[in-house]
């Protein structure tokens, strides 16, 4: 027998977080779990997104036993931005069982309908910050922090639920080639006289964050203004990631183009990769855990790429050349294996041109998924 419960008490939020972490993924090599921590902030009063969003939590229990969880989410800034009528589906985990896939399904769509929505997508979370899109292709690569892995069976689990592709997404993994592309530093170094810019310096996160934080958001808004599924940052948003972001910000692998009158106009901001601390914390942040991460942050083998933002009126004058002749050089850091784009969208054309100058391997491969609610 199936049994379907909302998300209430402090023993069914625990093991909400946990479930996937300590039993379905448990001793899993390419799974990463989130930050402990982050996730109990969702079922705080003042969580972040509270005041653009209604979401609801369900754990299915199979003959007793705990066989999946979901969050669907009213996202009701988006809905307004894109004139749409979607609940979203993030956090599915399931056993490979079309029953409890199919009974966590039907309780989104309920709940939903109650709303007046009308589309179920996914897996997509309160904004793009968060891991979005299901995995297709690459179930033998280690996951990057921040998005999530799944199991190959998830795909008939949703397709057969009556599901089809909305979206997707590619990810790659970048080397540099063995000699960086001399046009590409003529592009870059050309560009950067013939429109009077030049890069600036940060001592340290703090210093980063202080020169250049609030010009990061607002060409975050402009550039990212019409990418699948996005809503504008709040001030909460911002501080969220602000808090998040001054942990791991590493000056060498951040670069930042400013104009003559040291206006922000471009950025590109990588970051250390913490997969495999956050695996062997399984997700906690204990005090015996940050020589770990600490480790990690200080000497990266592998990158993450975060966020490329480029002013409107730059992007059709090559400046973007630039930010990635400087990823080049980073990944000339002898430390440094390889980096992680993570998600890319597979139409976004200008985004995957630019992968073409590295040694690129594409190794995963997500959809987000819509169907009617009936």
């Amino acid at each position: 027998m199936i049994e379907i419960r909302e998300v209430k008490s402090r023993k069914d939020i625990k093991t909400f977080i946990e479930w996937p972490v300590k039993v379905l993924y448990k001793d899993n090599p390419y799974f990463v779990p989130p930050l402990y921590m982050d996730e109990k902030k969702m079922f705080k009063p003042n969580y972040v997104y509270k005041d653009q969003s209604e979401y609801i939590s369900f754990l299915a229990f199979k003959d007793g036993k705990v066989a999946g969880r979901i969050q669907a989410i009213n996202q009701q800034v988006a809905n307004q931005k894109w004139n749409e009528k979607k609940v979203r589906f993030t956090r599915f985990d399931s056993i490979d069982d079309q029953e409890v896939a199919n009974a966590l399904f039907d309780e989104c769509c309920k709940w939903a309908k109650e709303k007046g929505l009308d589309t179920i997508v996914g897996p997509l979370g309160f904004s793009d910050l968060e891991r979005e899109g299901l995995l297709v292709e690459g179930f033998d690569q280690l996951s990057t922090f921040e998005e999530q892995y799944n199991y190959p069976y998830y795909q008939k689990l949703v397709e057969n639920y009556g599901f089809v592709k909305e979206v997707g997404w590619t990810e790659r993994q970048l080397r540099a080639p063995e000699v960086v592309d001399e046009k590409l530093e003529r592009l870059s170094s050309l560009m950067m006289r013939r429109y009077h810019l030049h890069f600036g310096e940060s001592k340290n996160a703090k210093d980063f964050i202080k020169k250049y934080g609030d010009a990061f958001f607002e060409i975050l808004d402009e550039t990212y203004e019409d990418i699948y599924g996005t809503v504008p940052f709040t001030k909460a948003m911002k501080k969220m990631m602000i808090d998040n972001f001054k942990l791991i910000i590493d000056t060498r692998f951040v670069a930042v183009i400013l104009d003559e009158n040291n206006k922000v106009v471009c950025f590109g901001l990588c970051f250390p990769s913490i997969a495999k601390a956050a695996q062997k914390a399984k997700g906690h942040l204990y005090l015996h855990h940050l020589p770990t991460f600490l480790k990690a942050i200080k000497h990266p083998k592998v990158i993450d790429l975060g966020l490329i933002g480029v002013l409107p009126e730059y992007k059709m004058r090559g400046i973007a050349s630039a930010i990635i002749h400087q990823t080049m050089l980073m990944l000339q850091n002898p430390e440094i294996e390889y980096a992680e784009t993570n998600l890319n969208l597979e139409d976004n054309n200008s985004i995957q041109n630019q992968w073409k100058s590295f040694d690129n391997v594409l190794h995963k491969r997500r959809y987000a998924y819509k169907k009617t609610i009936e």
